[in-house]
């Protein structure tokens, strides 16, 4: 018994001596939040992306709305405003029509605007669309549900629940003193 401890005892002592493949090993233990950290930066930057294509859509269309544009193109409803963000969101095209949503309303004072964020999905889809005449005030809210890839950033990102990020822009404006009569 005592040649079979000692064994052991040796062949402990050379395994813990031996430094061949210890890169392969420190690789291993840092290769996991290395990976983590880039595909966390990646994601990141993603959604940094989108928010900037969102704000730049929705700026440019809402200046349709300020300009009176909208209002007089016969086309004045919330599936043509959302087709019209859409149509300025070139990276994301494909995926906006069943993930934009839009909320556009109009107040007497803008000390009366109020910018409450959608607790849930269902008070997200039943947002008003009042676009206003001339000289109201007009906030103009799109909201874009972005699907996070990262496991952590679900953890420190996510908005509206099952790994998704709601994105927001809003403008807020009074609207010019157009006549197109």
């Amino acid at each position: 018994m005592a040649g079979r401890a000692c064994k052991s005892r040796s062949w402990l002592h050379r395994f813990g001596a031996d430094r061949g493949g210890a890169t392969a090993v420190e690789f291993a233990f840092v290769a996991g939040p290395f990976l983590a950290l880039i595909f966390g930066i990646l994601e990141l930057g993603m959604v940094f992306m989108a928010s900037t294509t969102l704000d730049n859509a929705t700026e440019t269309v809402a200046r349709q709305i300020r300009t009176g544009q909208f209002q007089s193109s016969g086309s004045n409803n919330v599936t043509a405003f959302k087709a019209a963000v859409c149509g300025q969101m070139t990276w994301l095209r494909s995926e906006c029509a069943t993930k934009l949503y839009v909320n556009v309303k109009t107040f007497p004072k803008f000390a009366q605007v109020t910018l409450e964020p959608p607790r849930d999905e269902t008070e997200l889809k039943a947002e008003p669309f009042t676009t206003g005449g001339p000289e109201d005030i007009v906030v103009v809210r799109t909201y874009f549900e972005w699907s996070l890839i990262t496991p952590l950033m679900n953890q420190g990102l996510v908005s509206i629940g099952a790994g998704k990020r709601l994105i927001s822009s809003t403008a807020t404006f009074r609207n010019e003193p157009y006549n197109f009569s």
